[in-house]
């Protein structure tokens, strides 16, 4: 037996954003906390939302205090937050950092025995659905609209953990590639390419079967052939990816990830490298790392990726031709593969037994060690 949770509801394409007001009142909504981070309020970005609120006339409280990787005090500020709007309802607008925080607030305010927040790591035994989310993703990448998954940094443990809660999925996901268009080129390369990450290590993690290698599948190939254009800023590159990144979500939060995520989170939570470029920067790395367990899945990607003869060619070369067709790609949008100015030689223990412990670790679909991880991380930083 397999199961599939995905979103209530979404809508898709430019103007999304204008069924908010709908939706709020078909649900019955009085008042809302609009959960975003400095950044996009600074540029005008949530304002796009908030017009629509002040137009309809619809009262909000904004809540701002969200980290680009969101603490467990962001989280118990922003439930004190809603508590004290009065609220009913969370609009998360922004990238996987405000999408997570809200997640864990709305869980909090259902489930107020987790209000520690470092109790709802791993698959939190959460009893009632949270405070209802309506998502306005500005990156074309997380999938925290579609998803089950949110993560959360302890700073003062100097690590990330991973939420795993089918409580807290968003109702409602408002995928406007408007909302999109002023992501910096930089930014749209790793958000891009961490959705590229969530099609790979979905497609070839323990957990996939048909009904999700079909969301994975046609992901990569919308990844592959849209991402360039879309950091050069081509309209109907940026659409795609708006769609491609919520694809990806679909299948991996039903299947699970790999240890390309578990390395990725603690280069965020030690070093602040932002999510997206360390599992780009990892990928290739990874992939290689997986290539022997593979199967015939490598073939598929690199077709995907439009490489000739990827049915007719020996297996290792069709393996190598995906690694290499997705390290271009990387290469092309900008992308450093290389940890050489991120990781001290001297970290790389503490990296990787904090990897290990990860909660992606158990899907990769080869079996890593310790010893494992450090060999990627050492190649990484050599390279």
């Amino acid at each position: 037996m397999a199961r599939f949770v995905l979103n209530e509801t979404s809508y898709h394409g430019a103007g999304a954003i204008k069924e908010i007001v709908n939706e709020f009142h078909a649900r019955g909504f009085k008042k809302a906390l609009v959960a975003t981070d400095p950044d996009l309020l600074k540029f005008g970005v949530t304002k796009k939302v908030t017009d629509l609120l002040d137009e309809a006339n619809i009262p909000y409280v904004v809540y701002s205090d969200i980290q680009p990787n969101p603490t467990i005090e962001n989280v118990k500020g922003g439930v004190k937050a809603f508590k004290d709007a009065g609220a009913d309802c969370i609009i998360a607008v922004g990238g996987g950092s405000a999408m997570d925080t809200s997640k864990a607030i709305g869980i909090i305010n259902t489930n107020p025995e987790f209000a520690d927040v470092r109790s709802l790591e791993g698959v939190a035994d959460t009893k009632n659905p949270c405070t209802p989310i309506l998502a306005v993703p500005t990156t074309a990448g997380t999938a925290a609209e579609v998803t089950i998954n949110y993560v959360i940094t302890d700073v003062e443990k100097k690590r990330k953990f991973v939420c795993v809660d089918v409580h807290d999925i968003p109702v409602v996901a408002f995928v406007d590639p408007d909302m999109m268009s002023t992501m910096p080129a930089s930014l749209t390369a790793a958000t891009g390419m961490d959705a590229l990450t969530h099609a790979i290590e979905g497609y070839i993690t323990v957990g996939a079967w048909e009904l999700s290698d079909m969301f994975h599948l046609k992901a990569i190939q919308m990844i592959a052939k849209n991402l360039r254009g879309a950091v050069n800023g081509e309209p109907a590159g940026r659409e795609a990816m708006a769609l491609a990144q919520y694809i990806a979500g679909m299948g991996f939060s039903n299947v699970g990830l790999g240890v390309d995520h578990s390395m990725a989170h603690t280069l965020s939570a030690y070093y602040g490298m932002p999510h997206g470029k360390a599992c780009a920067t990892l990928l290739p790395t990874v992939m290689a790392y997986n290539a022997p367990v593979s199967g015939e899945k490598y073939r598929d990607i690199a077709d995907a990726f439009g490489v000739e003869g990827a049915y007719t060619m020996d297996l290792e070369d069709a393996r190598n031709a995906a690694i290499n067709a997705v390290k271009k790609l990387g290469e092309d949008v900008g992308i450093v593969m290389s940890l050489k100015d991120v990781v001290p030689m001297e970290d790389v223990d503490a990296l990787s037994a904090d990897a290990l412990k990860d909660a992606c670790t158990p899907g990769n679909p080869r079996p890593v060690t310790v010893e494992d991880i450090k060999e990627m991380f050492v190649s990484l930083i050599n390279a």
